[in-house]
């Protein structure tokens, strides 16, 4: 167990390399070339040549094809430099990317070899690209595959490659970022962890994720940065002369729900690359321009004269491609039958204002009889019939309504994470043909 002795931020990080690197015989740093993951690779590289330790981490760098010049330039400089200690895996495959841009498409394809001439930027040449004219061959699958999947495909690959017995990937996430990435390390009912130690989490047999600054905070980041003169991505200086606090300055793929809000920022900063991006993913310009607004879902959603939520929503569903239509179909089936029939948790402080606003049609259960651990109060609650709005609530997002329905299509939310449900993935036909296509090299 980590010891209880009262440490900083980075005295705790040296302590969680030290065991890493005592106990793993493989060590993979994931880098996306954000502040986190350049905070952990920065760090790690510091410490092998503090403590003499010469054997060669991997670099795993999943490149999205769309991103600022700064970016490519700053995972350029730490792809190819330290390679005395550093092994590159700099892939650029057509994976399967979340897309929240468009209601035609719910992934995009990056490095699409069908789509080079649009590419939004020419294919790296360095050592360590692995695209489609180099895959070795016994490389995990790629097409139809998402994003996140593959990252625990490529680590089964390469802890398998390596003859590993026990392998580490080291991901720079914090728990200030959000509940997700809080739960990640801190929920109670989490899958394994590497010999109880709660930053880190059984991925697969042998292979561990591990999160060594999973305790900072965005203060700490810029201050370690400054302190020990660490390479940066150039971007952050962009955002700040753009006048993005520090908080809200993000590096992600242009096109996932997380980067809507901000991708209207390379029409100022990068206007060459934002015209190559316009042309790349349908759907690019208009999140540029109403992301943040009512037109996306943001704000301040107002209901059509001579409409109910109900109805609303199914005309919005009538607008839809087929697919997409059918997809969140199937998630509105799920969640009526789930809060009329079983009843769903709801905290103790929403159930009090349904109470008060005596909402017919609700019935009250009780306390969640589930294993799950809750941080504060629950109450089970069970709805007659699926409510078109809930007024008195406070927080509409979190109980179930036709409004929020109305909102998730808005946002082009595929997954549906705004009505509470997990990562979505992709069509179940998709996945068994891709499967069935590359079994012999999974």
């Amino acid at each position: 167990m980590e010891t209880a002795l009262v440490q900083n931020v980075w005295e705790a990080t040296q302590e969680r390399l030290k065991r890493t690197f005592e106990e793993f015989d493989n060590v993979i740093v994931a880098f996306s070339g954000g502040k986190d993951s350049g905070v952990v690779l920065n760090a790690t590289i510091d410490y092998m040549r503090d403590h003499g330790i010469t054997k060669k981490i991997s670099v795993y760098h999943l490149d999205y094809e769309g991103q600022y010049t700064a970016t490519t330039d700053y995972v350029t400089e730490m792809m190819t430099s330290n390679l005395d200690l550093i092994e590159p895996y700099w892939i650029c495959l057509p994976v399967a990317a979340q897309c929240g841009v468009s209601m035609y498409q719910d992934h995009w394809r990056p490095w699409d070899p069908e789509q080079q001439e649009i590419w939004a930027r020419p294919m790296p040449e360095h050592p360590g690209v692995i695209n489609t004219g180099n895959v070795p061959a016994d490389f995990p699958a790629y097409e139809g595959v998402w994003d996140y999947k593959f990252n625990v495909q490529f680590a089964r690959w390469h802890h398998r490659m390596k003859g590993a017995e026990e392998t580490a990937v080291l991901v720079g996430i914090r728990e200030q970022e959000s509940l997700h990435r809080y739960a990640a390390i801190n929920r109670q009912d989490k899958q394994s962890t590497y010999q109880g130690l709660k930053w880190t989490t059984e991925v697969a047999t042998g292979i561990y994720n591990a999160y060594p600054v999973h305790d900072w905070v965005t203060e700490d980041v810029w201050v370690a940065h400054a302190k020990f003169d660490w390479t940066y991505n150039g971007l952050y200086d962009l955002f700040h002369l753009a006048g993005i606090g520090i908080h809200q300055m993000r590096v992600a793929s242009p096109f996932n729900d997380a980067a809507t809000d901000s991708l209207k920022l390379y029409r100022v900063l990068e206007p060459a690359m934002w015209a190559k991006l316009v042309g790349r993913v349908n759907g690019a310009n208009f999140a540029a321009i109403y992301g943040g607004t009512a037109a996306m879902g943001a704000k301040g959603v107002k209901l059509p004269p001579g409409h109910s939520w109900k109805t609303y929503a199914e005309f919005l569903l009538t607008t839809l491609p087929v697919a997409a239509r059918e997809g969140y179909l199937k998630k509105m089936a799920t969640s009526i039958k789930y809060w009329t029939e079983t009843g769903g948790a709801l905290r103790l402080e929403t159930v009090q204002q349904l109470q008060a606003g005596e909402t017919a049609g609700v019935e009250f259960l009780g306390a969640p009889t589930s294993k799950r651990t809750y941080s504060t109060p629950y109450e089970v609650v069970r709805f007659a019939e699926y409510p078109d709005d809930l007024l008195e609530i406070s927080n509409f997002a979190e109980v179930p309504t036709w409004k929020r329905l109305c909102i998730t299509i808005l946002r082009n939310d595929y997954s549906c994470k705004y009505m509470g449900f997990g990562q979505n993935k992709l069509e179940l036909e998709k996945r068994k043909t891709a499967l069935a296509k590359y079994k012999e090299i999974l």
